[in-house]
C-alpha cells in the first residue's frame, strides 16, 4: 500500500512531494553504506543439488546443480544481464564482494587466495525453460585454463563448497539469490589391510592352499627331471634342440673316419733299377 498520502500531510509536503520523497527513500535504501551503488536486489531462492538419482551427482572434482528456472523474471533484470554461479568455500562466504566491473570478475586461478571465483556464465533467457540446460554441473571442463575468466576449471578439494547466482550488467550487480548449504564432494577411499589376527578358519585355508601349491611345484619338477632323462637315454640322440641339452652336429659316440683319396694327377715314383 501507498502511503504517501500519510506521510504527506504530517511533514506538510502536497500529494506529488510526497511521492518524490517516497521514492528518493527508497532508492536510499538499496545504496550500500559507504557507496554511491545500489545493493543488488535480493531473490530468494536456494541453489539445490540435483536430484539424487542423477548419475554422477557428486564426484571428486565436481558436483551437479538443479537449474534456477524462473528465478530471474524481476523487472530490475533485462535479457542482456549477464548470471554467474558463484563458488565459494563456506568459510569465505562472508568475506565474498561482488565485482563491480569484468576486470574484477576472479578467475579460478584465484581460488587458493580469495576462496571464490565465478564460473557458469548465462543469462536468465536460459534459465526459462528445461529444454536448454538440462543440468549444470560445476567443475566440468578440464580443458579451460584456469586463469581464464569464466573457465568451470574441476574443483581443487572435497570442500566443503557453497554457491549462489549473480545477476551482473555493465555498472555492477544487480540481483543475486541466497548461499546454498555445504556441499561436499567425494573423497577417494585407501585401501587398508584388515586389522587383528586372522581367524582359524582363514588360517586353515591359507595354509592348504600353501601345501597344494607345493605339491604341484614337485610334480611339475618331477616331470621336468623324467623328460631330460628320457632324452638323453635316446641311443643315438637326435640332432635336435630340447630342454635338457642344446643342439650338436654330432653324437659323443658317433666315431668319425676320414678316408684318403688320391687324386689323377698323383705321379708314381720310378722302379728301381729303371735306366
Amino acid at each position: 500500500m501507498d502511503n504517501s498520502w500519510r506521510l504527506g500531510p504530517a511533514i506538510g509536503l502536497s500529494a506529488g512531494q510526497s511521492q518524490l520523497l517516497v521514492s528518493l527513500l527508497l532508492l536510499l535504501t538499496r545504496v550500500q553504506p559507504g557507496t554511491d551503488v545500489a545493493a543488488p536486489e535480493h531473490i530468494s531462492y536456494v541453489p539445490q543439488l540435483s536430484n539424487d538419482t542423477l548419475a554422477g551427482r557428486l564426484t571428486l572434482s565436481t558436483f551437479t546443480l538443479e537449474q534456477p528456472l524462473g528465478q530471474f523474471s524481476s523487472h530490475n533484470i533485462s535479457d542482456l544481464d549477464t548470471i554467474w554461479l558463484v563458488v565459494a568455500l563456506s568459510n569465505a562466504t562472508q568475506s565474498f564482494t561482488a565485482p563491480r566491473t569484468n576486470q574484477d570478475i576472479p578467475a579460478p586461478a584465484n581460488f587458493s587466495q580469495r576462496g571464490y571465483y565465478l564460473t557458469l556464465r548465462a543469462n536468465r533467457v536460459l534459465y526459462q525453460t528445461r529444454g536448454q540446460l538440462h543440468v549444470l554441473r560445476v567443475g566440468n571442463d578440464t580443458h579451460c585454463q584456469p586463469t581464464k575468466i569464466g573457465c568451470n576449471h574441476p574443483l581443487p578439494g572435497p570442500g566443503p563448497y557453497r554457491v549462489k547466482f549473480l545477476v551482473m550488467n555493465d555498472e555492477g550487480p544487480v540481483a543475486e539469490t541466497k548461499w546454498s548449504s555445504d556441499t561436499r564432494l567425494q573423497q577417494a577411499q585407501a585401501l587398508r589391510a584388515v586389522p587383528g589376527p586372522q581367524s582359524p578358519g582363514t588360517v586353515v585355508i591359507i595354509a592348504i592352499l600353501s601345501i597344494l601349491l607345493a605339491v604341484l611345484l614337485t610334480v611339475l619338477l618331477a616331470v621336468l627331471i623324467y623328460t631330460c632323462i628320457h632324452h638323453l637315454s635316446l641311443s643315438p640322440p637326435l640332432p635336435s634342440f630340447n630342454s635338457c641339452r642344446s643342439t650338436s652336429l654330432s653324437g659323443p659316440e658317433e666315431a668319425g673316419s676320414v678316408r684318403r683319396y688320391t687324386t689323377h694327377l698323383a705321379f708314381s715314383t720310378p722302379a728301381e733299377g729303371a735306366s
